[in-house]
């Protein structure tokens, strides 16, 4: 049976490309234009891997990200950050929100400044969902 992995970026054209290359490998997608979008959508179909961009709108990759990892039912989903902010901005965000809300919240499981990397990038959602 299919993985199914959830694509979430406000750019059409970075979902299109994760998508093919995800399809190659025999994944079905769903894909969500922002945060408040992809988590209705985890809802009705809990996928079995997010792929996550940082920066959006109604509900930034940042927050949706603290969302997964602080719910008991959703915290065991793997995510990949795929996004044109590094990798310690977002960490220093993360510190942040936990110093403010006081839970902390463990790094993703991979994180991937854009440009993509397509042959890396299928080895990594391979590993990742054995």
């Amino acid at each position: 049976m299919a993985k199914t992995v959830l694509v979430v970026d406000d750019d059409p054209d970075v979902i299109k490309y994760v998508s093919t290359v995800l399809e190659k490998i025999g994944c079905q997608i769903i894909s969500a234009k922002n945060g408040e979008e992809a988590m209705n959508k985890i809802g009705h179909a809990r996928p079995d891997l997010v792929v996550l961009d940082v920066l959006m709108p109604k509900r930034s990759g940042i927050k949706m990200y603290r969302e997964l990892k602080t719910s008991d039912s959703l915290k065991s989903i793997p995510v990949i950050i795929l996004s044109g902010i590094s990798e310690k901005t977002f960490l220093r965000s993360q510190e942040a929100l936990s110093e403010f809300a006081g839970e902390s919240v463990p790094e993703p499981s991979v994180y991937i400044e854009k440009p993509l990397k397509p042959k890396q990038f299928t080895q990594i959602v391979q590993d990742l969902l054995k």
